[in-house]
């Protein structure tokens, strides 16, 4: 595949960047380096390959999913410059 600086202006355009016509001819060619290095990409056989998170083996960590109050409500209070009942009291704003 093959880009020209028509394709190009037109890429340029649905991505609404600005390019001057005298660069589109190496953003043309940019785009023709990068297509070449995808096709070179598809030769690569890949059967067999497990697909990873990273290129060291590893495991996510995982932890026990439980619902808590939080146990921090005085502290977080605390913090509040008004708070009354247990929440944090905020001035009314619609009449």
């Amino acid at each position: 595949m093959s880009i020209d600086t028509e394709t190009a202006a037109r890429v340029a355009k649905l991505a609404r960047i600005k390019v001057e016509d005298e660069a589109l001819e190496g953003l043309a060619q940019d785009f023709n380096t990068i297509l070449g290095f995808i096709e070179q990409l598809q030769e690569v056989d890949v059967e067999g390959v497990e697909p990873m998170t990273g290129v060291t083996p590893m495991r996510l960590k995982r932890r026990q999913d439980g619902v808590t109050d939080g146990g921090m409500q005085d502290k977080v209070l605390s913090n509040a410059p008004d708070a009354r009942e247990g929440f944090f009291a905020v001035p009314k704003v619609v009449e």
